[in-house]
């Protein structure tokens, strides 16, 4: 199911899935959040609401507009395409740490500051050196705690593209310091255009708990810049939950952020020295099955 939350000019906000092209309303909703798939997770609720909307009529998509498919409850980002990380790493001249190896690393970023298709996403104010980050997100609906990796896909409701925008300058400072990334991550994060449940990805799976063959692609004012395969994950999701859920309680609403896909951003295209994007440039982030998230970049303010 290609679920979406979406809202039209007479009516509030809704969540609704596609259906033969078409988007068949599910139920209002100001939010979509933990809360929600709480009542998707009830034994065959979300079948029983499925079944009561049969009775409304369906949408033409070019009758509404999507909004961001999710509210998180929290994001945790992981760095686990090793592509990205071995070309983010010789950017700096330096090797891909031992540690990085050990063990999924992740960090929390901002579950406020969220954004969906179509979006204008701010330009930060702070900064000099906009990215773009071709990601995956997965989304906990059933709560654990020290949850095996190879059990973790009973925890993921589905998956949705995610771009961690970048304030690449700001990152390099906070990095040198030794903590971060943060403020240079904290502005903006995109989510869309669907909430994409795992049924709809089952014959692209991979031996591997969270990862299917589906490519990966970025766009910038529709010129390809990053291709890379979800497949690729040196870390799989399953490990990312094994590792974010390890004596803490994963809650329904949870994100977790598969980190960038190799060639998934500009600062490893450019080895770090821009160009960056501009006011007005438009992200394209594309990923088989779940969707095209788009966005475009909005006017800077002044410092």
């Amino acid at each position: 199911m290609r679920l979406l939350r979406f809202s039209t000019h007479n009516d509030p906000p809704q969540i609704g899935y596609l259906l033969n092209n078409h988007v068949q309303p599910l139920l209002e909703s100001q939010e979509f959040t933990g809360e929600t798939l709480r009542l998707f997770a009830t034994e065959n609720r979300l079948q029983m609401i499925v079944n009561g909307a049969s009775k409304k009529p369906q949408l033409e998509r070019r009758d509404i507009w999507i909004e961001t498919p999710f509210q998180p409850t929290s994001l945790r980002d992981f760095y686990a395409f090793e592509r990205h990380v071995l070309t983010a790493n010789a950017n700096r001249g330096r090797e891909v740490p031992k540690e990085w190896y050990q063990f999924p690393v992740f960090y929390f970023s901002n579950s406020t500051t969220i954004y969906g298709p179509d979006d204008t996403i701010p330009y930060p104010s702070y900064s000099d050196a906009l990215d773009y980050d071709l990601e995956i997100a997965c989304v906990i609906s059933k709560p654990g705690r020290d949850i095996p990796a190879d059990k973790a896909e009973e925890h993921i409701f589905g998956y949705m593209i995610f771009n961690d925008w970048s304030a690449r300058d700001v990152q390099r400072l906070e990095m040198r310091v030794g903590l971060g990334p943060a403020k240079a991550k904290d502005f903006a994060n995109s989510f869309g255009p669907y909430l994409v449940t795992p049924d709809e990805l089952r014959d692209r799976h991979m031996d591997r708990p969270g990862v299917y063959d589906l490519e990966m692609i970025g766009r910038v004012n529709g010129v390809e810049k990053s291709h890379g395969n979800w497949k690729d994950l040196y870390w799989s999701f399953g490990q990312m939950i094994e590792r974010a859920s390890q004596d803490v309680t994963l809650q329904s609403g949870d994100v977790i952020g598969s980190g960038t896909v190799g060639t998934g951003c500009l600062l490893e295209l450019n080895k770090g020295d821009g160009p960056w994007l501009q006011s007005g440039d438009v992200v394209e982030l594309e990923i088989e099955r779940l969707g095209i998230l788009r966005n475009t970049i909005g006017e800077k303010r002044k410092r």
